[in-house]
């Protein structure tokens, strides 16, 4: 079963930035975890919240996904962004901190 794909925020908007190739393995690692596996080049982030990972995109820029696949109904992707330095930003680490709260708040009322 291929689990279906949640964008939060403004994820789809700026993964849509990314270069031709940054999009293709974007979809390519993404089309793994929807089939239950694991990405090729992942990290896990628990400064952004237990079950967090971030996908890690080497094409001719650094590219990153922060997402989150441990929930039943989809694979949420909380960030996506270019990288500049070798350190990820606090402003993208609280960032995709805020979606997660804010997405556990919104999966709490159901």
């Amino acid at each position: 079963m291929i689990k279906p794909i949640q964008w939060l925020g403004d994820s789809l908007k700026n993964v849509r930035e990314f270069s031709d190739s940054g999009r293709y393995h974007v979809g390519r690692e993404l089309r793994r975890v929807q089939t239950g596996e694991m990405p090729t080049d992942w990290k896990p982030m628990i400064t952004v919240g237990l079950g967090v990972a971030e996908i890690r995109i080497h094409a001719e820029n650094e590219y990153r996904i922060i997402y989150i696949a441990k929930f039943e109904e989809a694979i949420y992707v909380l960030h996506g962004f270019a990288k500049k330095t070798q350190q990820t930003s606090k402003r993208d680490i609280d960032l995709a901190a805020k979606r997660y709260r804010e997405l556990q708040q919104e999966r709490t009322k159901k």
